[in-house]
């Protein structure tokens, strides 16, 4: 999953303080799991934002609408909730990184006779995975060549702090890395792992640099699944 964290609230005011009509605008998926972007959230900081404005004796009109995924087009369609955007002077996202694009690119697609900012309320952070009740740790780079199957499940490009394909780097202490004694070094992990599976020699072959092609092509990547758009 995506993570993210709120701005800081000055931060997100400062951004919609010239509009008379904002929308917050949350995401059902990714960000309301680590508790950032939801529902709920946007509810939250619609709130927030108008009591901010009414303590300084502005009128600011603040609505909170939600969708499942503002990544996806499908989410975003009902005729409804883009006359709300119309009528709205800006619209402030709390989705990803990834959400914030898609939903101005599709609200000007979409919304034809007048233009839509939208603003982001959220710093989007990595992916991860929910290890314990408000705990999420980074678990994936998204490099486009995946050596998960090498090193047991676990990711040296992501979990390494020196990224080491070749490890250990021979500095960590009882498990932990010499750069950060409260992480624990991954290539103890991976060598732990691979010892409970009975596959060690996977990881005796040297392995070349790492091909960052698929991840740095000199633009956004696409994926295209070609039996899908049939």
């Amino acid at each position: 999953m995506i993570t993210a964290d709120r701005k800081p609230f000055e931060e997100i005011k400062a951004s919609v303080k010239d509009y008379d009509k904002i929308i917050v605008l949350g995401c059902e998926t990714c960000v309301a799991i680590c508790q950032a972007g939801g529902e709920k959230e946007a509810e939250i900081l619609a709130s927030e934002l108008k009591l901010a404005f009414g303590n300084e004796g502005k009128k600011v009109e603040v609505n909170d609408e939600h969708v499942i995924r503002q990544c996806d087009d499908e989410f975003m369609a009902d005729p409804a909730f883009l006359e709300k955007v119309k009528e709205a002077d800006v619209v402030l996202s709390i989705a990803c990184g990834v959400g914030v694009q898609h939903a101005c690119n599709f609200f000007n697609r979409t919304i034809t006779d007048k233009p839509i900012r939208v603003v982001p309320g959220l710093n989007t952070t990595f992916m991860g995975a929910n290890i314990d009740v408000g705990l999420w740790e980074e678990r994936c780079l998204g490099c486009g060549d995946c050596v998960l199957e090498r090193t047991g499940g676990i990711c040296p490009i992501t979990r390494c702090a020196k990224s080491l394909l070749n490890g250990p780097c021979g500095g960590s202490s009882n498990g932990k890395c010499e750069i950060n004694t409260d992480t624990d070094c991954a290539w103890h992990l991976i060598i732990e792992r691979l010892e409970v599976l009975g596959e060690l020699d996977r990881i005796k072959p040297v392995e070349m640099y790492k091909d960052w092609r698929p991840s740095h092509s000199g633009g956004p990547r696409k994926r295209v699944r070609e039996d899908l758009r049939l």
